[in-house]
């Protein structure tokens, strides 16, 4: 049986993208972005310590953004476990922001 790009429930595929995207983030004040680029291929151009942080971190980091205060930190002359605490105080920041609001 080909595929007939619809859904049994009776939602269309955009409703199904939307609510798997939506919860995929999960409960976060932070805004939802189209994104311009593959996000993947941003990841996969991270250098490994910082992939790894990433990958565990607590809000959903836009690789941009982590590349952005990665290289401000080391262009500052900060070791790798230095640039990796600044993002996690920035993440502890960020963590903050959302419980107030």
């Amino acid at each position: 049986m080909p595929f007939s790009g619809g859904s049994r429930s009776g939602r269309s595929d955009r409703d199904m993208l939307m609510v798997a995207r939506n919860g995929n983030l999960g409960r976060t004040a932070q805004r939802l972005r189209r994104r311009t680029r593959d996000p993947m291929a941003a990841f996969d151009a991270l250098p490994a310590p910082l992939r790894r942080w990433l990958a565990h971190a607590a809000l959903p980091w836009s690789p941009a953004s982590c590349r952005r205060l990665w290289q401000n930190a080391r262009a500052a002359g900060a070791s790798t476990q230095q640039a990796l605490e600044l993002l996690d105080r920035a993440q502890a920041r960020a963590l903050q922001r959302e419980s107030t609001e």
